[in-house]
């Protein structure tokens, strides 16, 4: 192929979770290796939009919030004409929605490339077979799009970029409250959007009073806005003082707390991939109705993941359970356990 051929306007219409989107970011640079001339944009819902922000991959970011600003038909003409004024040639379909190919159907866009499904197979022109459910993980998931287009892939890790000035806003934080390069830093991550994977409140309890009273860690209970009352809950259940950063960090922030710590626990949720993504020191994440092979960590390099057999088929897609065992099955006592192991190591 010509430089002239590579020189392309192209689209990435990703898709709807700060994880998976994170997980789309070995996609993100092998597009950009593949088309190192090219022009690279990429679609995404706001409250993703600082997964990407400087990502060296991309020329620029377009939001698309299909159940916010975008829910209307007439915001969606509007925001077809933005696909159509910016001269887009390619689009590589990373979500599997029928009206995202046809959006992008009605902006011109003539090379149309994605996963198909019986729906939308006749809006895309080139159909690419999708793998067999739960066969792949998320990162090669998205790798299937452009590897059966054609496109070289070399790597799948992931890429979260934060700046000087995030990492001075967490070491602000620390010396605000009285932390010092001395102490043992443990975050913990008790939030998520889905219920089931939350590790239950009583576990996060016992786990932060045992790390400050047994190990004298500094415990510091991250999360957003939207998680302060579940933090505030776990706080006054406890004995001890944890610190409470629930909505102190955005996501970039989030990022250089977790490459400072000495420890992150999590579930499986976005901020588990942030921090593998930065090189976080050492990792410890509780799994229950997700498969680590579908949607784990990688590398596992310095994680830890902890997920007990209660009977259930992993994965499991039922968001309505309530009973939560296969999360309470893991123990404050086995993730102890593993902050004791890597305290000796």
């Amino acid at each position: 192929m010509t430089k002239e051929l590579l020189a392309k306007r192209i689209l990435i219409f990703n898709v709807n979770w700060l994880g998976d989107v994170l997980f789309s970011t070995a996609t993100l640079r092998n597009i950009r290796r593949n088309y190192p001339d090219s022009y690279i944009a990429c679609a995404i819902p706001s409250r993703c939009y600082l997964v990407l922000k400087d990502n060296p991959c991309l020329d620029e970011i377009i939001i698309f919030d299909e159940r916010d600003r975008h829910k209307g038909i007439f915001s969606k003409l509007n925001f077809v004409r933005l696909l159509k004024n910016k001269g887009f040639d390619t689009v590589f379909l990373l979500h599997r929605s029928f009206s995202r190919a046809l959006l992008c159907r009605l902006a011109g866009i003539e090379e149309r490339i994605g996963h198909y499904t019986k729906k939308r197979a006749f809006l895309l022109t080139k159909k690419i077979a999708p793998p067999k459910k739960d066969s792949l993980h998320r990162i090669d998931y998205y790798l299937d799009v452009i590897e059966k287009a054609g496109l070289r892939v070399e790597d799948r890790y992931l890429d979260f970029v934060f700046s000087p000035e995030d990492q001075k806003a967490v070491d602000d934080f620390l010396i605000r409250n009285s932390v010092s390069p001395e102490d043992f830093v443990v975050a913990l991550n008790p939030g998520g959007n889905w219920r089931p994977k939350r590790w239950p409140k009583e576990h996060w309890q016992g786990l932060a009073d045992k790390l400050i009273a047994e190990l004298k860690a500094k415990v510091i209970i991250t999360g957003s806005v939207a998680d302060l009352t579940l933090a505030k809950q776990i706080q006054d259940g406890m004995k001890e003082k944890p610190l409470v950063a629930c909505g102190v960090f955005n996501i970039k922030q989030l990022g250089a707390l977790a490459k400072r710590a000495d420890l992150f626990v999590t579930a499986d949720t976005g901020p588990l991939h942030i921090a593998n993504a930065v090189g976080a020191k050492k990792i410890i994440a509780i799994f229950g109705p997700t498969a680590r092979e579908i949607t784990g960590p990688y590398p596992e390099t310095n994680v830890v993941i902890l997920q007990k057999d209660v009977g259930c088929v992993i994965p499991c897609y039922k968001v309505n359970c309530w009973d939560n065992r296969c999360m309470a099955a893991v123990t404050p006592d086995d993730v102890l356990a593993e902050v004791k192991k890597i305290r000796q190591a």
